[in-house]
């Protein structure tokens, strides 16, 4: 371990580094290139469960789409596909990105509370496949714009995620909660949704340096809504003595898919 004064010249480093350091779009490579964070693999990949439905649609929807940067990785686009971003500052990120492509990005108006992505501007029965990784959803609006033996895929973040992380830099417990594979799965089927394909998993994020973990919440502020590196400077002073001592800090990785279909009398 480092000395107190060469520790404490580290940690001023990394919290003006997570301060300073611009965000954009989704893309932590920032941190992923140099394997200061790194993301234990899923079970499945969200790629290659998305590839075959793409490959058959005419028409397609990334819901929340961030800077663009997943649905670009498909490269060969179905004719007619459409893209939705509520957080403000990646919109123009995605349409630099995505436009080129054919891809239309359109700004959805930050919601403050549920139901979320409630009224799309799309027509009825407009889409063959609707794809959401990490985004809020409301099933009977999905209902609404599928064709009639229309796929959603989704991945969504598990309600476990980064929770000890949370806990630590919040210094209490707080209430989880219940967003997970079956509540998830109850909702569509309630919407009318046949379940096609459902996975859950929990693995872990491992970050390297406080820098990561600053980096990161400032990123994603929605995980501590009133995170500053200077309000939590304490905690996160804490946090680095931690890491240091351990080398890493590890909190779950909460994931689950799912594949749906409207249902009816043709595609059961």
């Amino acid at each position: 371990m480092a000395t107190d004064r060469t520790n404490k010249w580290i940690f001023e480093s990394f919290i003006k580094e997570a301060r300073d350091t611009p965000f954009s779009g989704w893309d932590f490579s920032y941190l992923i290139r140099t394997g200061r964070m790194a993301e234990a693999p899923l079970r499945w990949n969200y790629f290659n469960v998305v590839l075959p439905y793409l490959r058959k649609a005419d028409t397609m929807l990334d819901m929340g789409t961030g800077g663009g940067e997943v649905l670009a990785g498909f490269q060969l686009l179905p004719p007619v596909t459409c893209a939705t971003e509520q957080y403000h500052p990646n919109v123009a990120v995605a349409r630099k990105r995505l436009e080129p492509l054919g891809v239309k990005v359109f700004e959805i108006e930050e919601e403050k509370e549920p139901p979320y992505n409630a009224s799309l501007a799309f027509d009825d029965a407009f889409f063959d496949l609707v794809i959401n990784r990490h985004e809020a959803y409301y099933p009977p609006e999905l209902m609404r714009i599928l064709k009639p033996g229309g796929t959603f895929i989704t991945q969504q973040v598990g309600s476990l995620t980064n929770v000890p992380l949370v806990q630590f830099l919040l210094g209490k417990t707080i209430p989880v909660s219940n967003w997970n594979l079956k509540s998830a799965v109850d909702e569509l089927k309630a919407a009318g949704f046949k379940i096609i394909q459902s996975q859950e998993d929990i693995k872990f994020y491992r970050y390297y340096d406080i820098g990561a973990i600053g980096y990161l919440l400032k990123a994603i502020p929605w995980t501590i809504e009133d995170f500053s590196v200077e309000k939590y400077r304490d905690k996160l002073w804490e946090l680095h003595i931690r890491i240091s001592e351990d080398g890493y800090f590890d909190t779950p990785q909460h994931r689950f898919l799912i594949l749906a279909r409207k249902y009816n009398d043709k595609y059961k």
